[in-house]
């Protein structure tokens, strides 16, 4: 019997993971376990919302392969990846343990990090530039619940689309292009964060919460969202000269964009 054939590794200086939302049915967690078990990483950010404690608290569900992802993690952080966990909203319970360290794993309610290339970045989750949720949490109730069927909407697509052949395709990605209001509150929120990391005299932000995937530059200051888990299935990367990259992990794997002077980095240039 033959070996079974080992995972192409691929390997990076950082790695920038949110909105995983483990506990939460829509979580892609097969996605990003096969991500996790085919990259190394000196460091890995968990940008908030890795755990869904808001849908646990309304219904129970933790399969085996959301198990899993934790281990995984776990794991990486025992055997010398340098691990940060920035709590987002749906698991803000963990923001009262800044700055201590629980199994290899740094807790911080924000960081500042340094690319290979010099430039400074505040990473944080970003819910603290949300006007919804700063100005009602009734509205942000009632728009979970919409999201949250659109997910599972998602989910039905998907499987028809399996089932014919197709790829991945996310439903609510695709409204949120489509819908004004939407797009209007994306670009507030990726200029709030943005003036922020400008105040601060940093030259860039890498955040999550919204669930879209970005790289751009915003008068002058570059903008980073790493996407998510639920919807697109994305991750942000840094390679070892400091290029700024978005991957795509599903059936496919594909760059997505990138930032920086040099070239983008491919999968293949980086395994």
């Amino acid at each position: 019997m033959s070996p079974t054939p080992a995972k192409p590794t691929f390997r990076f200086r950082t790695v920038f993971i949110s909105d995983v939302h483990l506990g939460f049915r829509g979580c892609s967690a097969a996605y990003l376990l096969d991500f996790l078990r085919c990259v190394e990483t000196e460091t890995l950010y968990l940008v908030g919302d890795i755990i869904d404690v808001w849908s646990l608290r309304r219904s129970f569900f933790w399969p085996q392969q959301h198990n899993d992802v934790i281990r995984t993690i776990l794991g990486k952080a025992k055997h010398g990846t340098r691990v940060v966990y920035i709590p987002g909203n749906h698991d803000n319970m963990f923001r009262d343990y800044d700055g201590l360290v629980f199994g290899n794993v740094e807790i911080r309610r924000e960081a500042i990090h340094e690319t290979a290339d010099g430039r400074r970045l505040l990473v944080l989750h970003g819910d603290e530039f949300d006007s919804v949720i700063k100005a009602s949490p009734l509205l942000e109730a009632l728009g979970n619940r919409a999201y949250a069927f659109v997910l599972k909407l998602n989910r039905y697509v998907n499987f028809l689309r399996r089932a014919c052949g197709f790829p991945y395709w996310s439903l609510a990605a695709y409204l949120k292009h489509k819908v004004k209001n939407a797009v209007k509150y994306i670009a507030n929120f990726e200029r709030a964060l943005a003036h922020e990391a400008r105040r601060r005299g940093l030259d860039g932000a890498v955040c999550g919460h919204i669930h879209r995937a970005e790289i751009s530059q915003i008068d002058g200051v570059l903008y980073c969202n790493d996407g998510d888990w639920v919807e697109s299935c994305t991750t942000l990367t840094e390679d070892f000269e400091g290029r700024l990259s978005l991957l795509r992990w599903t059936e496919s794997k594909e760059v997505i964009t990138h930032s920086g002077a040099l070239a983008p980095c491919s999968l293949e240039q980086a395994a």
